[in-house]
């Protein structure tokens, strides 16, 4: 097992970051990485994630590597607009796609076929990466963050597979959408955001999934819907599972005093991202999209 602490140089910032990679080599050509954004709070970092999630223990299981990068000032430019990174001027989706080639050229993991996962904020941030840089993304993983309403009229290039969760009754981040907490300076409401079923929608009419009601799978306190019924362009696929009950946190996370809901749900959100991107992992020109 290799931990690399490190520092890219972007706009003029010293940007951090934790690689973890496997415990033993896999087979069968370069292996992906997995990007783990962390949410928005002072004193957060790539460390609360890989604390409070089993990603580690994932990158064993499945032979992949894992980043966990640290957002400026504890959150990222998400393109909401309301964040002290996007107050800044900051440049996350260029920080972010230097770690992928970071990554790519110093441990041969494939650029082009990255899974971004995030939660909250990093959620955020996670749709934005997907929908700007699908020639590095493959898969999404957005737990407890639907998309941002300004992201929504992005044209992407290439088709992204999709893990929606969210809890039905999140009072941070309502499964419903709506505004930030967080208003402008005479208090008008900023960064909307779209609900579940419009996100999920949003990324079946990107991927070009076919119409149709998709399969609905009541297991436990969840419900997941995969949409469209059917695979996109190059075999993407959007599933969106509504935690019931679920507040605002990652099903599976370990317990932990700063972060009281995060324990919600059946399962354990990291593995399930993982075993969701497993067999989507395409390159991006299979996923190319054409006019």
């Amino acid at each position: 097992m290799t931990v690399e602490h490190g520092e890219l140089l972007i706009g003029g910032r010293a940007r951090t970051f934790t690689v973890r990679l496997p415990g033993a080599v896999s087979d069968g050509g370069p292996k992906p990485l997995v990007l783990v954004l962390h949410g928005n709070d002072p004193t957060a970092g790539g460390w609360m994630m890989r604390e409070w999630t089993t990603f580690d223990e994932q990158a064993d299981s499945w032979g992949w590597a894992v980043a966990y990068p640290d957002g400026h000032g504890g959150c990222w430019a998400d393109g909401r607009g309301v964040t002290a990174a996007e107050e800044a001027g900051v440049d996350d989706v260029a920080f972010l796609r230097a770690l992928i080639d970071h990554a790519a050229d110093r441990y041969g993991t494939a650029p082009d076929r990255t899974v971004v996962a995030g939660a909250s904020n990093g959620a955020f941030m996670a749709h934005r990466l997907a929908l700007t840089s699908g020639d590095r993304v493959a898969v999404l993983g957005a737990v407890a963050g639907t998309l941002p309403a300004a992201l929504r009229e992005l044209r992407p290039a290439y088709a992204v597979s999709a893990l929606l969760i969210h809890g039905s009754a999140d009072p941070l981040a309502s499964i419903d959408g709506g505004y930030s907490r967080r208003r402008g300076p005479n208090g008008e409401l900023r960064g909307r955001t779209l609900s579940l079923q419009e996100t999920a929608e949003h990324y079946r009419a990107v991927d070009r999934c076919p119409p149709g009601p998709g399969e609905t799978l009541d297991v436990g306190s969840s419900v997941r819907t995969a949409v469209g019924g059917g695979v996109g362009v190059g075999g993407t696929r959007v599933a969106a599972w509504t935690v019931i009950g679920g507040g605002h946190g990652w099903p599976g996370a370990r317990a932990h005093p700063e972060w009281p809901e995060a324990a919600i749900g059946d399962f354990d959100a990291a593995e399930e991202i993982c075993r969701f991107a497993a067999p989507l992992l395409l390159p991006a020109a299979a996923r190319r999209l054409t006019a």
